[in-house]
């Protein structure tokens, strides 16, 4: 049964910092395009960051300079740092894996206020 798992959200301060991480159980991830999404309540749920199989990353105009993406396929995890944390960053953060399926995690509640 393939799963996705994040961890490492929770309640920060303006300006603080988070890493988020994805594991990934019944899979191996290197083949696939991994990406973090979050949804903010009333919002679409939008992207934040992928990384492809091959390294390379985008990331939405809102957090780059500020949020990194990276992979370590022999962990089997994909892990979202996030610096200078702004109050619409708040959101439920999802991680995905996209190849020949489309998997989403349950999702890991990220809260910026103070």
């Amino acid at each position: 049964q393939v799963q996705l798992v994040e961890s490492g959200g929770g309640l920060v301060q303006p300006g603080g910092s988070l890493r988020l991480s994805c594991a990934a159980s019944g899979m191996s991830l290197s083949m696939y395009t991994m990406g973090w999404y979050r949804q903010a309540p009333g919002n679409l749920r939008e992207l934040v960051a992928v990384i492809s199989s091959s390294g390379g990353t985008t990331y939405a105009d809102s957090v780059k300079g500020r949020f990194t993406i990276s992979r370590d396929n022999a962990k089997n995890t994909v892990n979202l740092q996030m610096n200078s944390l702004k109050s619409e960053d708040t959101a439920v953060y999802y991680c995905n894996a996209a190849w020949r399926m489309n998997y989403w995690g349950r999702g890991t509640q990220v809260t910026v206020s103070s």
